[in-house]
């Protein structure tokens, strides 16, 4: 009958691209609100992430995937594992690709990786407001020649411009069927790696050079302090010289004590209510290459 409603559609999708396409700051325009950090330093997904979409006619479970790069570590081969992973078993894919950035060899051997597994993707070509107009249609052209894609959308995850479009042609592409989450859940997962993604992102805004890429950080307790009505976070920021160490602690402690002060108001933003954080550096050398060390950063479970 032509009054019936549509049927609902609900489904995964994976969120892939090279490092710096904007693939978290596009996750979390998306969804409507933060649930990835974001950061100009490369590789800073590590490990997967998800986001729920929820529109009157489907709910988008976004997984956020490390960037697929050429890997230089143990680790690094863990993260393109990881999001590799993600190509298995999701309903879609979203593939990101930085508008301002030069094609290469990266974007060849994703077109391949996508075209391999034969699952219905969308490219959102992403930062169009960094493109003079007239340069979008060749890109465009280009891109289509990679692949057989569902859409190709021009996004800007910065000012939301075909952020809509971009959901809609997501919603098209997912199965029928009910909701994955209930209503208003937007970011599943464990307090505790989120809360070590708080501390880890201030970090990587203070620190340069070398120590970002050799930043861990693992929330060693978390406990209720309901006398003070707070939540105490014991965490350590792990790097792998002694060097990169005091650069994280600073003069007489200044700048663990700045990372500190900025990753417990956002934490208070982003989950609510008053937090403690004690935080402490340990250096752990050559952490990237030790397996059992990564299985605690790069976790594959989502």
């Amino acid at each position: 009958m032509s009054g019936e409603a549509a049927p609902f559609r609900s489904g995964t999708v994976a969120v892939v691209g090279r490092p710096n396409a904007g693939k978290s700051t596009l996750v979390n325009r998306l969804v409507g609100e933060k649930v990835a950090i974001v950061s100009d330093k490369p590789q800073t997904t590590r490990r997967r992430w998800i986001g729920v979409v929820h529109r009157p006619g489907f709910q988008a479970v976004l997984v956020d995937t490390p960037g697929i790069h050429r890997p230089e570590h143990r680790m690094n081969a863990a993260m393109v594992r990881d999001a590799v992973d993600a190509l298995e078993g999701c309903d879609a894919v979203l593939w990101v690709v930085d508008a301002s950035a030069r094609r290469g060899p990266g974007d060849r051997r994703i077109a391949d990786m996508l075209r391999a597994r034969g699952v219905p993707a969308v490219l959102a070509l992403n930062k169009v407001d960094r493109l003079a107009k007239p340069a979008l249609l060749p890109q465009l052209q280009e891109l289509s020649g990679l692949g057989d894609f569902a859409a190709l959308v021009p996004v800007s995850a910065i000012t939301g411009d075909g952020v809509e479009a971009l959901l809609d042609e997501l919603g098209r592409l997912l199965p029928e069927g009910p909701p994955l989450f209930p209503a208003g859940e937007t970011a599943p997962g464990g307090l505790a790696e989120k809360i070590a993604e708080q501390i880890r992102e201030p970090a990587l805004e203070l620190t340069r050079e070398e120590v970002p890429f050799s930043l861990a950080v693992v929330v060693d307790e978390l406990r209720r302090d309901e006398e003070k009505d707070l939540t105490v976070v014991e965490a350590t920021l792990y790097v792998e010289r002694e060097g990169q160490k005091g650069i994280l602690v600073g003069k007489g402690g200044a700048m663990i004590r700045e990372i500190g002060s900025r990753a417990r108001a956002l934490c208070e933003e982003r989950f609510g209510g008053k937090f403690f954080l004690d935080l402490r550096v340990r250096t752990r050398e050559d952490w990237r290459e030790d397996d059992g060390f990564l299985s605690r950063i790069v976790n594959p479970e989502v």
